[in-house]
């Protein structure tokens, strides 16, 4: 059975934030890059465009989260705790999240991105041309790297896909060059 087909089944064919029956869709949730049933939830077209930032954040349709939050499936109480985060300022949320609980991997895992901080606070990563980077992004090398730890060279004009993004260091990002697992400094990367 598919990772689509398990969601929808364990979600009943309803939208696992809103339950919404309408335009579902596997969600992979950041910063994973792995789609498996531990880190996907079954969204619906509205709380995606959400979610994503193609559309306007409404708090009303977000009041579904005094439901899904207690959920028994990790990725939809992490999404849940989310997106209370990014309405924090329009009060009701901050009560959900006082009740809302999740064990300390969970707790970790749901502050990979940094909804809980402030603006000021976010660690934001940018490519030489000032170009937000994101989990998932592709970059390409605009000058020739050695890679440490072997005698490999990265050319300039290599691809690198599926970035990660360092949570601690602005400058530090993940990627395969080749088969090797590295980590390239944004100074030397540009989005595609």
């Amino acid at each position: 059975m598919s990772v689509l087909q398990t969601l929808q089944e364990r979600s009943n064919n309803t939208c696992e934030l809103c339950t919404s029956t309408e335009d579902l869709k596997q969600y992979t949730i950041p910063p994973s890059l792995n789609e498996n049933v531990a880190n996907d939830v079954l969204v619906c077209k509205t709380c995606m465009d959400q979610i994503n930032g193609d559309a306007d954040m409404d708090a009303n349709h977000w009041r579904c989260l005094n439901d899904s939050m207690w959920s028994e499936h990790v990725a939809v109480q992490i999404m849940a705790w989310r997106m209370l985060q990014r309405l924090r300022n329009e009060g009701w949320p901050k009560d959900l999240l006082d009740m809302m609980y999740l064990d300390d991997e969970a707790m970790a895992l749901a502050k990979e991105t940094g909804e809980h901080k402030d603006e000021s606070e976010k660690i934001i990563h940018r490519d030489i041309n000032g170009v937000i980077l994101e989990n998932g992004d592709n970059v390409v090398l605009v000058k020739d790297l050695k890679v440490k730890g072997s005698s490999m060279v990265a050319k300039q004009g290599t691809a690198v896909r599926n970035i990660r993004l360092d949570r601690d260091n602005d400058k530090y990002i993940e990627g395969k060059v080749g088969a090797t697992l590295t980590v390239i400094i944004t100074d030397f990367v540009k989005k595609l």
